[in-house]
Parts: C-alpha cells; sequence; structure tokens
C-alpha cells in the first residue's frame, strides 16, 4: 500500500511541478492527465478486488448451477460406453477365441480396467460434490 501511495504522491509533485514550469495555460491539461492515471490506478485495483472475491467465492461454493454436471444423465453415460467397448475388448482379449492362459489374462486385464475407470468416475463425482455442497453457517 505504500509503494502505491509513493507512486501517487510522486505522479502529483511531477504534475505540479511541470504546472509551476509551463503556466496555468496548461493547467486544466496537466490535471485530466493526472486524473486519469489515478481513474487507471483505481480500476486496476477495483478490478483485482473483484477478481480475488469472484475466486474466493468459486472456492467456496463450486461452480454455478448450470455447470454443473447432471446428476442421472453424465453419470450413465461412463458406465452405459464401458458396457459398449467391454464387448469388442473382451473378444480382442480373449485373443480371437483360441482360449488358453494367455487369453483367460488379457479376458482379466481388459475387465479389471473397465472396472478400474468406472469407480474413478464415481469416487470422482462423489468428490466433486462434497467440495460443491456450500457449508451451512460460517462456523462449518
Amino acid at each position: 500500500m505504500d509503494t502505491r501511495q509513493d507512486e501517487l504522491r510522486r505522479d502529483l509533485d511531477a504534475t505540479l511541478q511541470a504546472r509551476k514550469d509551463l503556466g496555468k495555460e496548461y493547467e486544466s491539461e496537466l490535471v485530466d492527465s493526472f486524473l486519469a492515471r489515478l481513474d487507471s490506478r483505481l480500476d486496476a485495483r477495483l478490478d483485482s478486488r473483484v477478481e480475488r472475491r469472484v475466486a474466493e467465492r468459486m472456492e467456496d461454493y463450486g461452480p454455478a448451477p448450470h455447470l454443473r454436471h447432471h446428476r442421472g444423465f453424465g453419470r450413465s453415460k461412463l458406465p452405459l460406453a464401458s458396457l459398449v467397448l467391454g464387448i469388442p475388448l473382451t473378444a480382442i482379449a480373449t485373443d480371437g477365441g483360441n482360449g488358453g492362459f494367455s487369453g483367460l489374462m488379457g479376458l482379466v486385464v481388459c475387465w479389471a480396467g473397465i472396472v478400474g475407470v468406472n469407480v474413478a468416475a464415481v469416487l470422482g463425482d462423489r468428490r466433486d460434490e462434497r467440495r460443491s455442497k456450500p457449508s451451512r453457517s460460517e462456523w462449518d
């Protein structure tokens, strides 16, 4: 804060010195120039305060309701896509029906990956829900 006030004081001193050097005929231009610089500084400070407060609110409450995922429809896409993709992946993983130990291992790895992706998605959704819920009071 002190450095900003020092800069402002230096600008004012420079404007007053320029008025002494140039005379009264340039007074209105000098004042307008100083006020324009002061106005731009105030705008910048106000903008930074608003940005900081918006960021704090976003941290407290999460994204706006229209930006959140819809519960029923958004979550049903991944399991459905997993099942649809699971059929051809199962055929590929079992080595084209040749069987054997490598086919069984391929099948286990394939379905473990599908289950892992779905579990990670569910856990991620739960974590996001906990973050987006606003606290009930300032004491929470």
